[in-house]
């Protein structure tokens, strides 16, 4: 019979079946116990180990639950063959690659230039949470269901909002509230193909452009076309060109560029819409509210009207954080019959504390004065570290763009080493950067050769000259 060496701590933190569960299975996992070994009956081994049957049981059926043991009907429980999918413990210093060779450990990363963060310093954590404390204690009616679009008090004050700060023009009743622009990007892509998705269409996207519209439209059955973009936005001869049915567009901040479209470019796309039935344009307003240099532009939404051709996406995850899935988009009203039919059954995914949280939050003007705090800070950092820059680099020796609007800037290192020896090379100074090239899906030719992005929201102010000396010794070189 085999023999197990265990020792059991009546006294110990864990119960006895956890500390028996554990020396059995660290023996199985170091080999002590091989493949097809048999262990002893549940009776046998308890009197050994002077605790209840009930105890080496537990054990037993938990290792069976995980796939260390079997237990075969009238024969006992045996070891399964043991294979170690998880990475070796203790390891440090170079790892070992598939092929055998040393891999030199990443450097720590001191400045993280992304463009997804924000400056969590800034959010409203006063009032955010006496209202939400407030709603804890009065909103009982809360705990029920919603309205399956957003709670129409809140989708009354995002209509204001929009109105008066964005030019969007609709009623409440168009306005859907969901968990992210992606998950209501989803949603869309579905409806605009007949829900059941008989409809055949293609989507046009941005090139550069942000990827995660065109994953999310072709996981919805929509392939996409990548459009080239110029110093006007996206370029709408290459548009008609393309044979698109949808126009996934950033007019007023293009990502990564920064470029706005103006108001010609705008009426284009607009004819093009209109020019054959069934065409859209899905507007982003991305980075919109961050405009620098003058108020923000209005929507190509609000030029199209509430029935026009156009569908508004819009998030709260930069003006307020990340971790608030809060967006609306707002549909023209040939759409709204057919998302009732489609998903009028679906229940709103945003809870409703929070959707009544923001709807206090706009309603008492603290989102415009919140938003105007952000946008002084913002712009104070954009200048101080364009200055730093500047004066580190001269002002012939890089190129800023990007400094109207958005959170992010382009700089450009004419006659550098090449964008990804400036990537590498701020790594080395535990600088992590994006080039410009890995926003090109297609046709990467046409980026710079020596273009990067430099996310600056969530720096610390007191962080700049040190983050500008990195850069300086990692790109002088």
């Amino acid at each position: 019979m085999l023999e197990l060496t265990i020792c059991l701590d009546p006294a110990g933190e864990k119960p006895l079946y956890q500390q028996l569960y554990d020396s059995l299975a660290e023996q199985i996992r170091g080999g002590t116990l091989r493949t097809g070994d048999k262990l002893p009956g549940k009776r046998s081994l308890a009197s050994q180990l002077a605790v209840a049957v009930n105890t080496v049981d537990t054990a037993y059926q938990m290792l069976v639950a995980e796939g260390y043991l079997e237990a075969r009907a009238k024969s006992g429980f045996f070891v399964l063959e043991y294979v170690d999918m998880l990475p070796q413990a203790g390891r440090s210093g170079a790892e070992k690659s598939r092929d055998g060779s040393e891999e030199v450990p990443s450097p720590a990363v001191r400045f993280d230039l992304s463009t997804g963060a924000v400056d969590t310093g800034l959010f409203p954590f006063r009032t955010w949470g006496r209202i939400q404390k407030e709603l804890l204690y009065n909103g009982e009616k809360l705990l029920h269901h919603g309205h399956r679009q957003g709670d129409r008090e809140l989708r009354r004050e995002l209509a204001e909002y929009l109105r008066a700060y964005r030019g969007v023009v609709c009623d409440p009743g168009q306005i859907v509230v969901g968990a992210g622009v992606e998950y209501l990007l989803g949603l869309l892509a579905q409806l605009l193909k007949g829900h059941g998705g008989f409809r055949e269409m293609t989507a046009a996207v941005e090139n550069p452009g942000y990827d995660r519209p065109r994953t999310i439209l072709e996981n919805n059955g929509i392939p996409c076309r990548c459009v080239g973009i110029d110093g006007g936005g996206l370029d709408p001869v290459e548009l008609e060109e393309s044979g698109a049915d949808l126009c996934y567009v950033t007019p007023s901040h293009h990502f990564p560029t920064g470029v706005t479209m103006p108001v010609g470019r705008r009426a284009q796309l607009l004819r093009w819409a209109s020019a054959k039935p069934g065409r859209y344009i899905l507007e982003d307003d991305y980075d919109a509210e961050f405009r620098f240099d003058m108020r923000p532009l209005p929507s190509l939404q609000g030029m199209a009207g509430p029935d026009g051709r156009v569908v508004y996406l819009c998030t709260f995850s930069k003006s307020l954080a990340p971790s608030i899935r809060i967006a609306c988009m707002v549909l023209p009203w040939g759409l709204m019959e057919e998302y009732g039919r489609a998903f009028g059954s679906y229940s709103n995914t945003v809870s409703r504390f929070e959707q009544q949280t923001l709807r206090l939050f706009l309603e008492g003007g603290y989102f415009t004065r919140h938003l105007a705090r952000m946008r002084g800070a913002y712009k104070g950092r954009m200048e101080q570290l364009a200055e730093a820059l500047e004066k580190a680099f001269g002002r012939d020796g890089i190129r800023l763009s990007g400094r109207h609007t958005g959170l992010h800037l382009l700089l450009e290192l004419p006659g550098g080493p090449g964008e990804k020896e400036m990537i590498a090379s701020a790594m080395r100074e535990g600088v992590k950067i994006k080039g410009l090239s890995e926003y090109y899906m297609e046709r990467k030719e046409l980026c710079g050769e020596n273009c990067v992005i430099l996310g600056y929201a969530s720096l610390r102010d007191e962080e700049i000259g040190e983050l500008v000396e990195a850069l300086r010794r990692a790109w002088r070189q």
